[in-house]
C-alpha cells in the first residue's frame, strides 16, 4: 500500500514523524480516514479514538481530543490539543476521572457551566478508556 508523510504534534511538541499508510481520527463532523494521494483537506478535530497504520502494517492507537488536521500536497499535519498513545494512558486514572465526573453529574442544581465541564471530563475519560480496551 502507498504511504505518505505525517507529523503529529501537540502544543508540548512533536509526537510522531514518518511515513504511514493511513490515519483515522474523529473530526467535528465525524470520523475521517486519510490515505496516500488524498486531496488537500483541512478540518477541526473532535474527541475520539484515533490510529495510524505504519508502513509495516502495524497500528498505533491513541486518544485524540481536539485540534486540527490538514493534508497539503500529499503531506499530513495533525496538531492535537491532546494526543495520548494507548501505552501512555493510565487506565486507573481514567477510571477515577470517569467516576468523579459521573458523581458530579448526579449533583442536583448544577449550573450550565458545571454541567458542561463535567460532561467534557466524562467524555475525555471515556475516550481514554475506549482506547485502552
Amino acid at each position: 500500500m502507498k504511504t505518505f508523510p505525517i507529523r503529529i504534534g501537540t502544543p508540548d511538541g512533536l509526537l510522531y514523524e514518518g511515513n504511514i499508510e493511513r490515519v483515522k481520527c474523529r473530526s467535528i463532523t465525524g470520523d475521517v480516514a486519510i490515505l496516500a494521494e488524498h486531496i488537500n483537506y483541512v478540518t477541526a478535530l473532535g474527541m475520539g479514538e484515533a490510529f495510524i497504520r505504519l508502513e509495516d502494517g502495524t497500528e498505533r492507537h491513541a486518544a485524540c481530543i481536539g485540534g486540527m488536521l490538514s493534508v497539503m500536497d500529499g503531506s499530513c499535519h495533525l496538531l492535537a490539543t491532546t494526543w495520548e498513545w494507548e501505552e501512555d494512558i493510565d487506565k486507573e486514572r481514567a477510571e477515577r476521572a470517569k467516576e468523579k465526573a459521573e458523581a458530579i453529574l448526579k449533583t442536583q442544581g448544577l449550573s450550565d457551566k458545571d454541567f458542561a465541564l463535567a460532561t467534557a471530563k466524562l467524555n475525555r475519560a471515556l475516550v481514554r478508556l475506549s482506547v485502552k480496551e
